[in-house]
């Protein structure tokens, strides 16, 4: 969405607004777990100040890195008797009014019906979303509701708005996004042993955004004049541009003399944090003789594990041939953090040097594999598609599905990892990849249902729920006969198929199966024993893991010499790098 920078004054007024909105809204609908950890984008940027150097972020902090919260009131269907009529409330006020202004004939009985259930709808927009991208958003029924399960479930078009809550009443901001479609609740979900996991779930890429949503930087107020404005948004646009009607533009443009705005350039797509940090580290009308002495004081720095995460930030700001010369001679130091950053560095200047380092880091240090594999997405080059493919086949799951991310962010249209779109709700991908048999489904970011090892095998025999309607039975001969009971009809329709899960799964999807109805019958198979390979779902690369320096500087030495356990305990680190979007809960 498109904004103009406030002032100070006016920053401080919109926090003070932000705070009672956000106190309204737990009041009204009440304690909602949040779809995803929020984490600031930006790591630190503790590296000491160079003299005689200026950088961007001297002056100005960041605008729009936060996640905004959308919300809406809307109705969930095709419930099977598990609905309910919802009491009086602001929730049912809106819910009546949004369905009078759209012409819906008798509101109150189709609320009245028990396969239907009004619903609480939320979702975050991420940092630099753009028109008509996708996110998840979480549904689930009021605290009051008498709803037992929202399984099977659609949900109808939602209007997704910034909320309030003013004289008992709910107000909403413009449309900032619509919601619609297949309810996922947790396939393992038991309604009897716990109640509450059944009336929530998520419309995994439901969400489509209706405006985007501006980045930028505020210039603090003491600094702030146009001719600064103007000569830090020259700074960055001769680090970076883009391409406009197939011309070369900058990326900065400044607004005003408080506000610069930001394009995001393409190589930062699921990296928003980063794109942030490196800018704010450009320098500003830095002369010659200062940059060399500076590059000689970086590369330095990079040498030290303390303080290579934020050289290596640095020099890839820089982005001339000798930063990345200082970066490129880092990738043989014996220092395996040093080797990391500066590889992270070099891949997002698209350099083929960067390729071999991430792809080892990737399969053998977990605190870094986050960082790495998005790294290796975000390049133009045949080395970094071919590691990746590489990687598919490795025994680690989150490696394997981190691998088939990467690949995906970095061109959805390759044959190897497009797949195909079922049902129209979800893409079904088969592998024809190496290592052990593999099914992997998703509960975030887009539905998918992604075959590691393409002929995959149901055994037999076998009994499973494909949500309400449809009943996939194979007992012996070697086929499966997959049936949907329509209810006022005697015979089913039926599909008779083979015991390959290709097949199975594309049966399901014809009887009209959504995608919440085949990881159903994916999870009872591999609890029944039906299902040889693994089953995972969002076995995502975990980021927060804390990298053991002392543990890695003894790896290669004799076991003898190591120092005692308790002599480390201070010595894991975070990784001092922003976490991609690429591999949060939600993009």
């Amino acid at each position: 969405m498109k904004r103009r920078a406030p002032d100070e004054h006016r920053l401080h007024v919109r926090h003070q607004v932000a705070c009672c909105l956000a106190i309204a809204l737990a009041a009204c609908l009440g304690c909602m777990n949040p779809i995803l950890r929020q984490q600031s984008p930006e790591a630190r940027l503790d590296l000491p100040p160079t003299p005689d150097v200026a950088l961007v972020s001297d002056y100005t902090h960041p605008y729009g890195m936060d996640y905004t919260k959308v919300e809406a009131v809307s109705l969930v269907t095709g419930l099977a008797g598990t609905g309910s009529d919802p009491p009086p409330s602001p929730q049912r006020a809106v819910l009546l009014d949004d369905m009078n202004r759209r012409g819906v004939t008798n509101p109150n009985d189709i609320l009245a019906s028990p396969n239907a259930s009004l619903v609480l709808v939320r979702a975050y927009l991420r940092p630099g979303i753009q028109v008509g991208d996708h996110f998840d958003v979480e549904v689930r029924v009021p605290s009051r509701s008498e709803t037992t399960s929202l399984r099977s479930g659609w949900l109808l078009p939602a209007r997704l708005t910034e909320m309030a809550v003013l004289g008992e009443q709910i107000r909403q901001g413009s449309v900032l996004g619509i919601a619609e479609g297949a309810v996922l609740v947790d396939p393992s979900a038991d309604p009897k042993k716990d109640p509450a996991l059944v009336t929530r779930g998520r419309v995994l890429g439901g969400g489509v955004a209706r405006k985007s949503r501006s980045l930028g930087l505020i210039v603090s107020h003491q600094h702030q004049s146009i001719r600064l404005s103007q000569q830090m948004a020259a700074a960055i646009n001769k680090r970076f541009y883009i391409h406009v009607d197939g011309r070369k533009q900058g990326v900065a443009v400044p607004k005003t003399e408080e506000f610069i705005e930001l394009a995001l350039h393409a190589r930062y797509k699921d990296n928003v944090g980063r794109f942030m940090r490196v800018a704010r580290n450009v320098s500003v009308n830095e002369s010659a003789k200062v940059l060399q002495d500076r590059l000689q004081l970086l590369e330095h720095q990079l040498a030290d594990p303390l303080t290579a995460a934020n050289a290596a930030i640095r020099l890839e700001a820089i982005g001339s041939d000798q930063a990345i010369e200082i970066l490129t001679t880092a990738l043989d130091t014996n220092d395996p953090e040093v080797r990391f950053y500066a590889a992270e560095a070099l891949a997002y200047l698209d350099q083929t040097a960067a390729v071999e380092t991430l792809a080892a880091v990737a399969r053998d240090e977990p605190a870094f594999r986050v960082n790495a594999l998005a790294a290796l997405s975000a390049m133009d080059d045949v080395m970094a598609y071919d590691a990746l493919r590489d990687l598919l086949s490795v025994p680690s799951a989150e490696t394997r599905y981190g691998a088939f991310r990467a690949l995906w962010a970095m061109n959805e249209n390759d044959p190897l990892v497009r797949g195909e779109k079922l049902g129209d709700q979800f893409t079904y991908h088969a592998l024809d990849v190496g290592g052990p048999a593999m099914v992997h489904v998703t509960n975030s970011y887009r539905p998918e249902v992604v075959l590691f090892g393409k002929d995959q095998h149901f055994n037999l025999p076998l009994v499973l729920d494909a949500g309400q309607n449809i009943l996939v039975n194979g007992q012996s001969g070697g086929t499966i006969i997959v049936s949907r009971f329509t209810r006022g009809h005697q015979e089913p329709e039926q599909r008779t198929v083979s015991t390959s899960l290709n097949d199975v799964v594309h049966a399901i999807v014809e009887l009209g199966g959504t995608y919440p109805d085949v990881v159903q019958a994916l999870q009872q198979a591999k609890h029944d024993g039906a299902l040889s390979g693994r089953f995972l779902v969002d076995a995502l690369p975990e980021a927060g893991r804390q990298y053991d320096r002392e543990a890695a500087k003894y790896e290669s030495e004799d076991e003898f010499d190591a120092p005692p356990q308790t002599d480390r305990q201070d010595s894991p680190l975070d990784v001092a790098t922003p976490l991609p979007n690429l591999f949060t809960q939600q993009r």
